[in-house]
């Protein structure tokens, strides 16, 4: 398959009442369940223009849109790529990924992938998940640093899907944002669904036509226009910090696609002022909790370091004689 695939079904009166994912596993018998959740998850099933979840009931006369877009092949082939690993044992392997690299292959981009990279370095991932995301439980965006587990057994697989299902996974992230963040900690509870007039980005959605997203957060430091915030994750939807944070008119320093035009960039940087710093969670074979912790890289130290000189020298004005 080299284009997406559209199709547009109405529903009969037979078929009202029955659930979306049952009513699309009869409709579109071509494509597994798995599939079919992965695309409504990801937006590209609409009931009347509208994202619904899998467990939505469907009424009669209603417009189902589907889209499918290309399958990327399934062969993976291994890249060996310097990485930063943290810990690595017979059932995991953390690593520090740097920002600008893409952890899985995906639209646009097929080599240079972290999964590429791991399965160089641990070949007996293959098989484990998905036959392109050897290993990879969770991700992080591209322009995002910072720490990542990987199984590399089924085993430790499942156990740490199974934490990330149960929010058991501490997950906490450095982040320098536009603007003066108030109050000094505080939790946004928001859905996080597709963007309804941009494919490529997220959006805060109402009610129903999103997926429930929690981030908390807690100020570090603030300067005279931004703010340094530790984030941390109860949910793990796509682009949750950044979509949080700049739907409250914060967007991250460096993330063009979430700034308004309406708030000018203060800093040109490569890649995204955010850092997945602290990874905590069950040992899927002792069964301990283990927790990793990385410093800032350099890229968010320069900023920092800015934006203190910027405080400094507004002192200084202010205490010089007039």
């Amino acid at each position: 398959m080299t284009e997406a695939v559209r199709s547009s079904i109405t529903v009969s009166d037979a078929d009202s009442g029955t659930r979306l994912d049952r009513w699309l596993a009869v409709h579109v018998p071509a494509l597994s369940r798995a599939r079919l959740q992965a695309l409504i998850e990801a937006g590209h099933v609409r009931v009347g223009g509208i994202e619904r979840k899998a467990s939505y009931r469907l009424r009669e006369g209603e417009a189902v849109e589907v889209e499918i877009p290309p399958t990327p092949p399934e062969e993976l082939r291994p890249e060996p790529t310097t990485l930063a690993i943290v810990h690595e044992d017979d059932a995991i392997l953390v690593i520090d990924k740097p920002a600008g690299m893409v952890v899985h292959p995906g639209a646009g981009r097929s080599t240079g992938t972290l999964a590429a990279a791991v399965l160089a370095h641990a070949p007996e991932t293959a098989g484990v998940g998905g036959p392109r995301r050897p290993g990879i439980v969770h991700r992080l965006d591209k322009g995002t640093s910072g720490l990542l587990v990987v199984a590399k057994t089924a085993q430790a697989y499942d156990s740490l899907t199974a934490q990330l299902a149960a929010r058991a996974v501490s997950r906490r992230y450095a982040a320098v944002v536009h603007g003066r963040v108030v109050p000094s900690e505080g939790v946004i509870d928001a859905p996080i669904g597709r963007h309804p007039h941009d494919r490529v980005r997220m959006a805060v959605r109402p009610a129903g036509q999103g997926r429930r997203a929690v981030t908390r957060y807690r100020v570090v430091e603030r300067f005279a226009e931004a703010t340094y915030v530790e984030a941390a994750l109860e949910t793990g939807r796509t682009h949750q910090i950044r979509v949080h944070l700049a739907s409250r008119g914060h967007p991250v320093i460096g993330d063009d696609a979430y700034r308004p035009r309406s708030i000018p960039p203060l800093l040109e940087m490569d890649g995204l002022a955010l850092h997945a710093a602290s990874l905590a969670f069950i040992h899927p074979l002792t069964g301990q909790r283990v927790e990793f912790a990385v410093s800032l890289p350099p890229r968010i130290e320069r900023v920092l370091y800015h934006l203190r000189g910027i405080n400094s020298n507004r002192g200084q004005r202010r205490r010089s004689p007039r």
